[in-house]
């Protein structure tokens, strides 16, 4: 059995890149391995914003990373820099900045890129999409 770490660059809906990545971590926990985080990157965050209201006939990434996340276990972490660029904040950032709103709540949250290397010390593989 090996250990996975999950790096999501693209954003969900631009590019079919999102929703590979998805569809691979579930193959690899079908597969029996283990998840240890999936980390979004660059525009990766964008999966992340709560606000993100797709077609009824398109697949709610959002919800389903959330759902993966609750199902396995795993951490959906946020690179913190990259995220707030993008105006993607959680709650604590919403109040350090004097926000009233924030569009990411958990399972998601935020880091720095030290999670991302802590967590590539620990695993066999990254896949990075």
């Amino acid at each position: 059995m090996s250990k996975f770490i999950i790096q999501v660059n693209s954003p969900a809906y631009s590019t079919s890149a999102s929703y590979r990545a998805y569809r691979c971590t579930k193959a690899v926990l079908e597969a029996g391995h283990d998840v240890l985080h999936i980390f979004f990157y660059q525009d990766g965050v964008f999966n992340t914003n709560q606000l993100n209201t797709p077609a009824n006939d398109e697949l709610d990434l959002h919800a389903a990373w959330q759902t993966l996340s609750e199902q396995y276990q795993i951490p959906l972490v946020n690179c913190a820099s990259a995220a707030l660029r993008r105006g993607v904040i959680s709650e604590t950032e919403a109040k350090e900045n004097g926000y009233s709103h924030w569009n990411m709540q958990p399972p998601f949250t935020m880091a720095g890129l030290g999670e991302l290397v802590t967590g590539i010390e620990k695993a066999d593989r990254l896949l990075s999409f």
